[in-house]
């Protein structure tokens, strides 16, 4: 396999497949451009389009991207030829804009979180299902090499009892909450909060790798308009139990842990699932997985959502399996909300 020169030969990056992918994508933030970034490491994946509300933003970022056509108007768009659209604009137009794209026959990819609630998600995944259509999560964790390296990894280290996932990034735009402004990720109104952006990256490995769990407790600490602005839940199995932790007004320096009678599973990035060791209970250390950049990790993804549209059924399982688990992790992510007093 090609080694991209970041320490990891590209799995999954390059497609044999010979079928073109025409996409948009809707919104101009950074996560779009890393999407974008990544998606180009597939071969197949075809910038067609951008949206943006502004003209001028939307010409700059085609051009800045190598995207022909500029949209403002998204019921044009969604009438287009294009085959498939990436979403990424605020968390409360996902459900609108994932059923206005899958009602034009057009394949639709959503940043997490796809839907508020579960009955958007399951209606999203029934409308696509009708028409032949691909509804995905864009979770990029579930997608990156290490999720199999972890559950590798679990299976070494004896019998599991206790876990911890934490993503505590202090936002980029905290300055600008405290200062009076009211950006988007902290706007309740807009299903924003740290839950929504953060937490869900530590609920996903929990839900996947465990199960949903028999009771959940949870809190959050909440800012004056309402957003949660950090948080914590105890997920509690028949045999182990897992903490989450999450915060957008704080810096983590630890790490994630899986820990298990026989050993312990430590993650420094738990929403790419990179930077992976294992550790015996006599601290021998073996990295399994090193630094990858997050434009790669959303290679995989795109990668996954190329095969999904253009060759379906050897990928059935697999599509099946990520919408089955984004279904239970939403169900996971409305109790907490819900027990953390969190509203929209």
């Amino acid at each position: 396999m090609p080694n991209l020169g970041f320490g990891m030969p590209a799995v999954k990056t390059k497609t044999e497949l010979k079928n073109l992918l025409r996409y948009a994508t809707i919104g101009t933030s950074r996560i779009t451009e890393e999407f974008i970034q990544g998606a180009s490491l597939v071969e197949g994946m075809e910038l067609a389009a951008v949206y943006s509300r502004s003209a001028e933003t939307g010409k700059a970022f085609a051009k800045r991207f190598g995207a022909p056509e500029v949209f403002t108007d998204i019921d044009c768009l969604a009438q287009s030829d294009i085959d498939a659209v990436y979403i990424a604009s605020p968390n409360s137009l996902h459900f609108l804009q994932s059923r206005l794209f899958l009602k034009n026959n057009k394949n639709v990819i959503c940043e997490k979180p796809a839907t508020v609630t579960t009955a958007e998600m399951e209606e999203l995944f029934a409308l696509a299902e009708d028409r032949g259509l691909i509804y995905m999560e864009a979770m990029m964790s579930m997608h990156s090499p290490g999720k199999k390296i972890m559950e590798e990894a679990l299976k070494k280290i004896g019998k599991i009892t206790s876990a911890h996932f934490d993503f505590s990034q202090l936002s980029s735009r905290y300055e600008a909450l405290k200062n009076g402004a009211l950006p988007n990720i902290f706007n309740p109104a807009l299903a924003g909060g740290c839950l929504m952006d953060l937490g869900c990256y530590c609920v996903y490995p929990a839900v996947y790798f465990f199960g949903e769990p028999l009771k959940i407790s949870a809190s959050a600490g909440l800012l004056q308009n309402g957003a949660d602005a950090y948080g914590a839940a105890v997920l509690d199995y028949a045999d182990k139990q897992i903490t989450l932790t999450y915060s957008k007004v704080g810096q983590s320096r630890a790490c994630s842990q899986i820990m298990g009678d026989e050993g312990t599973v430590t993650v420094q990035s738990v929403s790419q699932l990179i930077n992976i060791d294992i550790i015996n209970n006599y601290n021998k250390s073996e990295e399994l997985m090193g630094f990858m950049p997050k434009p790669v990790v959303m290679s995989f993804e795109a990668g996954d959502f190329f095969r999904y549209v253009t060759d379906i059924e050897p990928n059935r399982a697999d599509y099946e399996n990520a919408r089955n688990t984004a279904l239970r992790v939403n169900r996971v992510m409305c109790r907490i909300r819900e027990l953390a007093s969190i509203r929209f």
